[in-house]
């Protein structure tokens, strides 16, 4: 029997200086917690968000949570974070870089997800 599971996948290429990356990371919690299979690619000034310890301190609105509880959050209920590999060797970044759980994989992975009829957002 197929996966009936939708599948959600967010594009992120907004960095540690835009409450876009907050955004996107409660839009992929709400996802998760509406049964939804929900991955985030991460682009362009986004790496920097999952990069080790970056986001630890956080909070670029006050009404949110911190960046950092978001993305664990995001991550121990199934959350699958996606980062692109010339946005990550561009700043000099390797896989070892990352927050646990983090894989360097190319936009094929971002197409397969679209393939099997992922809805998409970009932030």
């Amino acid at each position: 029997m197929e996966d009936q599971t939708k599948k959600l996948a967010i594009v992120l290429s907004r960095g540690l200086d835009d409450e876009r990356a907050t955004v996107a990371f409660t839009i992929a919690k709400t996802g998760l917690a509406s049964g939804q299979q929900v991955t985030m690619f991460i682009v362009s000034a986004g790496v920097d968000v999952v990069r080790k310890g970056a986001a630890d301190n956080v909070q670029m609105n006050p009404f949110d949570p911190p960046l950092k509880e978001l993305i664990d959050h995001f991550q121990s209920n199934g959350g699958r974070i996606l980062v692109c590999p010339p946005c990550a060797k561009v700043r000099g970044y390797e896989e070892g870089d990352f927050i646990d759980g983090a894989q360097i994989v190319g936009s094929p992975a971002l197409h397969a997800l679209i393939l099997d009829g992922a809805a998409t957002l970009s932030f």
